[in-house]
């Protein structure tokens, strides 16, 4: 199958997604980490057209913070700056998929066993309060917060400098497919917390055989929603008809500076 996305139907409006607001007092900081946050945990769908008014509106500031932000962003390779003044999540790409999901398994099994050198009881706990948490109950599917926080949770344990803000990188470029991910129909068949807690298990034995295990079960079961798409014809009852349609390049064009 060519390069074209699972979310192959007809494409309407801008899209639009909850932001937190941010902290008037660092708004360059607060407004690039706001929509950072919210591109890595899958806030936006491949294709989706944002304005930076909207942007602006729900984060509750100027358009000034928000384009500093955005520049940040395009550089990053979660947005696309186009001649016609419009921010666009990159397309789906298989391509561009796999080079993640192969990126996602070599780099997150370096800091987990970075993290598995440093981590005690005290932050296994911590991973475990995680998971005791309530889960979104608006949202189908796992908890995308959730999921983000456990992850980063124990990465950051690694202490690296170097691994960790490749892997928050990789995850910036990631969100959009998570977003494709979460919507999909086939969500149901994703057991949440299955490899979190096999992870747990793996932290308090010091096994770093079955940690390892564990994470690239969980990394494998989110990328496997899509490639099915891949590997058959794509319909558009593919993606959950609960999700608003994507918008088409030619129907949102930022607005003047």
């Amino acid at each position: 199958m060519g390069n074209t996305s699972p979310n192959a139907k007809g494409i309407s409006k801008m899209a639009t997604a909850q932001i937190a607001a941010i902290d008037p007092t660092n708004l360059r900081d607060s407004a690039y980490r706001s929509l950072h946050d919210a591109f890595t945990r899958g806030a936006f769908a491949p294709g989706d057209v944002l304005s930076l008014r909207s942007l602006a509106e729900q984060l509750g500031t100027s358009m000034t913070p928000v384009r500093e932000a955005v520049r940040r962003l395009v550089a990053e390779g979660a947005l696309i700056d186009t001649r016609s003044r419009k921010l666009l999540v990159p397309a789906f790409d298989a391509r561009r998929m796999k080079d993640l999901k192969l990126a996602r398994l070599a780099l997150e099994s370096l800091i987990l066993d970075q993290a598995m050198a440093n981590i005690d009881a005290a932050g296994i706990d911590k991973l475990k309060a995680i998971l005791e948490r309530p889960g979104n109950p608006s949202q189908n599917g796992p908890d995308l917060v959730q999921n983000y926080d456990f992850h980063f949770t124990l990465y950051r344990m690694s202490g690296s400098e170097v691994l960790l803000p490749i892997v928050e990188a990789l995850w910036l470029q990631y969100g959009s497919y998570l977003n494709l991910i979460i919507h999909h129909q086939d969500v149901v068949h994703i057991q949440e917390h299955k490899f979190h807690d096999l992870i747990i298990n793996a932290l308090e034995k010091d096994d770093r055989g079955a940690a390892q295990a564990a994470l690239i079960g969980d990394i494998e079961q989110s990328f496997a929603v899509l490639q099915n798409d891949i590997d058959t014809p794509v319909t558009p009852d593919s993606i959950n008809s609960e999700r608003s349609p994507c918008p088409t390049q030619n129907d949102m064009k930022l607005p003047p500076d």
